[in-house]
């Protein structure tokens, strides 16, 4: 017997397990509905786009972004609790960057494909 989209039923069950195989568990799925929610945010973006290449100290993205340093510092701690940014001290100033290149791949891919 054939479903409506054309798959015998052994198929339309094959389908099936397979994409239960394929999904992460809820924990991921969890952290990855977290990191787009972060993500969501444009200050946030602007913030990753302003060091996408370089580190960066709080009073120039400050200036970058037209917002106070108590405001970018607010936005930066929950970059930093999602794993997107690191800070390094060196003195009296912190200097932030991305946290590792999977956050400028995902940036990478997402801007390309804003592009299409």
């Amino acid at each position: 017997m054939k479903h409506e989209t054309g798959h015998s039923a052994k198929e339309h069950e094959s389908i099936i397990e397979d994409a239960h195989r394929k999904l992460p568990d809820e924990v991921t799925l969890n952290g990855l509905s977290d990191l787009f929610k972060t993500l969501s945010d444009p200050t946030r973006l602007k913030i990753l786009l302003a060091i996408w290449d370089r580190e960066v100290c709080v009073c120039c993205i400050s200036e970058i972004l037209g917002m106070s340093v108590s405001a970018v510092s607010h936005q930066l701690k929950t970059l930093r609790q999602a794993h997107l940014v690191k800070a390094r001290r060196d003195g009296r100033n912190i200097y932030y960057s991305l946290d590792d290149h999977h956050v400028k791949t995902l940036l990478d891919i997402t801007l390309e494909h804003m592009g299409e």
